[in-house]
């Protein structure tokens, strides 16, 4: 079969194989943390708890992706994601053995969330500095794509199989599930080629390293202001979807309508991914990216009024699902496109840090989950969620006036200098 296009990427076999067996961890993460949320508040009924949740899921993460970026830049990648696999897969299925014995608690729930997101500090960075060297930089742009469609597949498909799952079965079903899967990316890799640059044996400690990546970043203003985006997105915008247990229960939806809320933004992100091929190499790159970022925080306040005014009617069940996947759609947009940008911008010798610290973009959204849950305990989640979009809307708003080097990226030159 010729890949061509979008999908010019898969006709690297090392890529290929890659791709499809990153399906089996990354559907494992979806039904992971619609599982882990819906056990949480199946124990408590507590919003701030799912926020505890929350950053135990995202602090590990960010602290440890800094040494993950660090050491994907210095050792074996494809040995880090097989030890990162196997972990993850032990951790869940002695999660999935505590839920099925009864004896779990909301704290054994948090405490192997916050283990699995120490050891995705390491696991993300390096997932983010193996893709490039299983593919030609022509293809860079349809690799992050279908990246992309890994993620956003996942999150159409899983989490209304995992909410089936649960109104039919338990949550421990979900956690075994979440092990077979990282299993196969654990064998998948263990059997992978991957040609790898020969590392150079350099005296330079891991901090002086983590140092030089952030030196990049503070001064290549495009990576600041570009990566500085991607986490306020994440913070402000896409951590209402941490609190989704909360809002299935305010629409009154139950588990299966807890997962289709989920899957509904992975249906909009899959859709914003493939409206990406038709802008990539578009000469109002930088306007599409701050226009889609600025749409994705507009479209949460009918979110947040379908969850408040109209709670618990059919209207409001619509309207979240068309506010959510809305929102998806845009936010997809805007992550695909200055990502790509990125890749194409970073140097090889710091890709692993660089694109590390970008990763932290995503353990952003629980930790946003623990700031709305928190600001819900003073008004309420509707509320809540309606004012981080408006912090998020304005910062947008700012950088679109005074970063007039974001708003002239040019794709077609972009893709030309790569």
């Amino acid at each position: 079969m010729k890949f061509t296009g979008r999908l010019s990427a898969l006709k690297h076999t090392p890529y290929r194989r890659y791709w499809l067996g990153s399906f089996a961890s990354v559907g494992a993460t979806q039904l992971q943390v619609m599982g882990q949320g819906w056990l949480i508040y199946e124990l408590t009924g507590s919003a701030l708890m799912l926020g505890y949740l929350g950053a135990a899921s995202a602090i590990p993460t960010i602290v440890m992706t800094l040494f993950g970026g660090a050491l994907a830049d210095q050792v074996n990648k494809k040995i880090v994601l097989m030890v990162t696999s196997l972990s993850v897969a032990i951790l869940l299925l002695a999660l999935g053995v505590l839920d099925l014995s009864g004896i779990v608690t909301a704290w054994h729930v948090i405490l192997i969330a916050g283990i699995i997101s120490l050891i995705s500090g390491f696991d993300w960075p390096t997932r983010q500095a193996i893709f490039p060297h299983l593919i030609a930089r022509e293809d860079m742009m349809s690799g992050v794509a279908l990246n992309s469609i890994i993620w956003q597949s996942c999150r159409m498909i899983m989490p209304a199989f995992g909410g089936l799952i649960i109104a039919f079965t338990e949550t421990w079903v979900i956690f075994i599930l979440c092990s077979a899967g990282f299993f196969t990316m654990f064998v998948v890799m263990s059997g992978l080629k991957v040609d790898l640059p020969v590392m150079k044996n350099e005296l330079t400690s891991t901090m002086q390293k983590i140092s030089e990546g952030i030196q990049f970043i503070l001064h290549e203003k495009t990576f600041l202001v570009l990566i500085s985006m991607s986490f306020a997105g994440m913070f402000f915008v896409s951590s209402y979807m941490q609190l989704m247990p909360a809002f299935s229960n305010l629409l009154g939806a139950g588990e299966a309508g807890y997962g289709y809320l989920i899957s509904i933004t992975g249906v909009g992100s899959v859709i914003g991914t493939i409206l990406v091929g038709s802008i990539q190499d578009s000469k109002q790159l930088g306007k599409v990216i701050l226009i889609t970022a600025m749409l994705s925080g507009l479209f949460l306040y009918p979110f947040a009024a379908a969850t408040g005014q109209f709670a618990a009617t059919e209207f409001a069940y619509i309207l979240a699902m068309a506010s959510a996947f809305t929102v998806a759609l845009f936010a997809s947009i805007f992550m695909i496109t200055s990502m790509t940008v990125l890749q194409l911008r970073v140097p090889d010798d710091v890709r692993g840090r660089v694109m590390g610290i970008h990763g932290i973009t995503y353990s952003l959204m629980p930790l946003g989950g623990l700031f709305t849950g928190y600001l819900a305990t003073f008004t309420s989640i509707p509320i809540a969620v309606f004012i981080a979009a408006s912090v998020y809307i304005v910062l947008i708003i700012s950088i679109g006036i005074s970063q007039a080097h974001i708003r002239q990226i040019d794709g077609m030159q972009i893709t030309a200098s790569s």
